[in-house]
């Protein structure tokens, strides 16, 4: 196969995919998609605690929630509240315990009150991993079968809700984190197992420039 030939499936099964979440999306919010204004006293709070007041983390250890989709948040608060088994998707001895007492709706209204923030933009600070970086993140790897990150998250990394999650201007190393967890499957909350697939492709390098060029981007 072709490069051409391979990118231009891997975009096409992004496309698919894509249409099946928003469709999933559809389906999570039509009985309600959350009151930012409710979700506030606890998400600044609570949630703020860690991730700060309006979304924006002092610390690159927690993620950036402000301006994040809202379906996504949803789903990420679900993956880490316990079923009836009393297991979670996502294992995390923080989230975990946090995210315990909350109802659906309340979880509903974090979400909301979150992607309606603004995010503080990040920053490239590797420049000599910056065209790699580039060139992964716009153009992926043909030869390893490892397909670009904008397929799924937007050349800009907006992102399409639910499956897909803004990525632009996250911290660099929860960003390098989270791919090296997807690697060795400590994550593995991704549909169809997506981000393993992709992660068991990429060195600790390629991760690492990747990563830093995500954080610059706006």
């Amino acid at each position: 196969m072709t490069r051409l030939s391979l990118m231009s499936f891997f975009s096409a099964a992004a496309i698919a995919l894509a249409s099946h979440a928003q469709a999933d999306e559809a389906a999570q919010s039509a009985a309600y998609k959350g009151d930012a204004a409710k979700g506030q006293p606890l998400a600044s709070s609570v949630c703020g605690a860690c991730h700060g007041p309006d979304g924006n983390s002092p610390s690159s250890a927690n993620p950036k929630l402000a301006g994040q989709h809202a379906a996504y948040l949803f789903k990420q608060m679900k993956n880490f509240k316990a079923g009836p088994d009393g297991k979670s998707e996502r294992v995390n001895a923080i989230m975990n315990g946090m995210i315990a007492p909350y109802t659906e709706e309340q979880m509903k209204d974090f979400a909301a009150y979150f992607a309606a923030q603004k995010q503080t933009g990040g920053e490239v600070k590797n420049r000599e991993s910056l065209e790699l970086g580039r060139k992964l993140y716009r153009g992926g790897d043909a030869s390893k079968g490892l397909p670009a990150c904008a397929a799924c998250h937007g050349p800009a990394g907006a992102g399409l809700p639910a499956q897909y999650p803004r990525i632009a201007g996250q911290f660099a190393e929860y960003t390098e984190a989270q791919l090296k967890a997807f690697r060795l499957g400590e994550r593995a909350n991704d549909p169809n197992k997506m981000m393993q697939m992709v992660a068991v492709k990429m060195t600790d390098a390629e991760i690492r420039a990747v990563a830093d060029y995500i954080a610059g981007l706006h």
